[in-house]
């Protein structure tokens, strides 16, 4: 597949430049002279393509958690606290600022300071401006990243690149139809090519940024050729904006065949396709997201759940594993038991370092399937948009051509029907307007006959649903009640 999006000129990005930091106060103090100054000054051990670069050279699995609270001091208490275990540390952004409401967002600020305690459910990073986030970065000796959710995420991105945070997650489809209802994709992918082409600028100028689209998606049964599919997408579309390091992302499913293939075939395709369309001035990297679906109650067994994530980030080689906690059912989590979720994590890592995924005829042939699902997927899209990488993604939702299982999003389908075969890995029951190949799609439709044979039923929407809840109740697969 080549494409034909073309970078932002340096005239149009620098005059939307000056709308997108009129939006709030804190943008005037942006300057991105001293910014790319100030990030080519960090120590090595502080930016976070180096140390994930370092990482992948040595086949080693990376660790970081979620965090972030209201309060400036209160978030560094944290960030210091959990940096004892992690590798790298997040920056997560509070649920207004995501949606661009500042001025709720400073309310949150001080009804947090009134109670002495968080009261948004993250950083609202752009109330505070340039040199208050640049305290986080000198306060912690980890590279920090800023996570969050955000379809129109350019005056964040101006203020926290500004400050010396080294990364940046989300792209303009996976911050979009998993986390908006009412959102054009057009606007989101514009927004979201104004954030790589400035990441680029940032990489150009001598200060590499790394972006890292958010790879789960919804975290309900994606599967893996979704998943993977959005994830190249958005690697094209910030590559060709002068990105210059990459990391791409997979949601845990549960069986260890597919997810280990999943994350071996989206580092190897991703290579062969964005050389294929003439880039090669990058860094790909990959992240490995635990289980991101319900968590059990008892702690002791969430404890199994993120273990079992841990081992298989490990046994993929991927170059970083994002850390659930032991209190996912129970809402946002303590720092101490955010700190026992990286533990658990390290632990495995740390004893699965030296050992290696068997080279199975079973491996090889499912790292095959993703390939030929998402090389299928991503000629159609191509082929729908003439072409033109963003007008093809914005025709081929519009399409059903890519569906989002469970997203809010109005402008996805929903059609898509994913369920577990026997062993556990994510088929598709129903494939919606998604194309797949006949003898793909008969391969899906053969592995779900198999499972309900064992279980005596018919292969139904009810399987997804018990498959759903699976995880919180012990299980892998949804088997019926007896």
């Amino acid at each position: 597949m080549l494409i034909n999006d073309c970078k932002i000129s340096q005239t149009s990005f620098f005059q939307e430049r000056e709308e997108v930091l009129k939006t709030w106060p804190t943008g005037k103090d942006v300057n991105i002279d001293e910014a790319i100054e100030y990030h080519k000054n960090l120590p090595e051990g502080k930016i976070f393509s180096k140390v994930m670069k370092r990482a992948d050279d040595n086949s080693q699995t990376l660790i970081q958690p979620r965090a972030g609270v209201a309060l400036l001091g209160e978030h560094i208490q944290l960030l210091q606290y959990l940096q004892q275990e992690a590798d790298l540390l997040p920056t997560t952004i509070d649920a207004y600022t995501r949606q661009n409401q500042y001025i709720e967002a400073e309310k949150g600020i001080e009804k947090s300071k009134a109670a002495g305690r968080s009261l948004l459910n993250g950083f609202p990073a752009v109330n505070y401006g340039v040199l208050p986030c640049r305290n986080v970065i000198e306060s912690v000796s980890k590279p920090v990243q800023v996570r969050h959710g955000t379809p129109d995420a350019r005056l964040l991105a101006e203020i926290t690149l500004a400050s010396g945070f080294t990364s940046f997650e989300g792209g303009g489809i996976s911050y979009n139809i998993p986390y908006a209802k009412k959102v054009p994709l057009e606007k989101s992918i514009n927004d979201w090519n104004y954030v790589y082409r400035l990441a680029g600028f940032y990489s150009e100028n001598g200060a590499i940024i790394n972006i890292e689209p958010f790879g789960p998606l919804t975290g309900t049964l994606v599967p893996p050729f979704i998943s993977n599919t959005i994830a190249i997408i958005e690697g094209l579309l910030a590559l060709k904006q002068g990105v210059k390091s990459i990391t791409l992302g997979y949601g845990q499913l549960g069986n260890l065949i597919q997810d280990v293939a999943a994350i071996i075939s989206l580092k190897e395709l991703a290579n062969e396709i964005f050389k294929e369309n003439g880039l090669f001035d990058y860094e790909l990297t990959t992240v490995f997201h635990q289980w991101m679906g319900g968590f059990p109650d008892d702690e002791s067994r969430a404890f199994a759940v993120i273990s079992w994530g841990a081992a298989t980030a490990a046994l993929s080689k991927a170059t970083k594993v994002i850390v659930k906690t032991p209190h996912e059912a129970m809402g946002i989590p303590t720092k101490e038991a955010n700190l026992q979720g990286l533990k658990a994590t390290k632990q495995m890592v740390n004893m699965l370092s030296d050992q290696v995924m068997y080279q199975s005829d079973l491996l090889i042939h499912e790292i095959g399937m993703i390939k030929k699902e998402v090389r299928y997927l991503l000629n159609k899209v191509t082929e729908i948009g003439d072409g033109n990488l963003k007008d093809g993604v914005i025709r081929a939702f519009e399409a059903g051509i890519l569906d989002v299982p469970f997203a809010p999003s109005i402008y996805n389908k929903g059609k898509l029907i994913p369920v577990r075969d026997n062993d556990g890995a994510v088929r598709i029951l129903d494939p919606g307007f998604v194309p797949m190949e006949p003898e793909v799609l008969s391969y899906h439709k053969e592995k779900i006959e198999q499972r309900a044979r064992i279980e005596k039923r018919t292969p139904n929407y009810q399987m997804l649903v018990d498959d759903i809840y699976a995880i919180s109740k012990g299980r892998l697969v949804g088997r019926p009640r007896k």
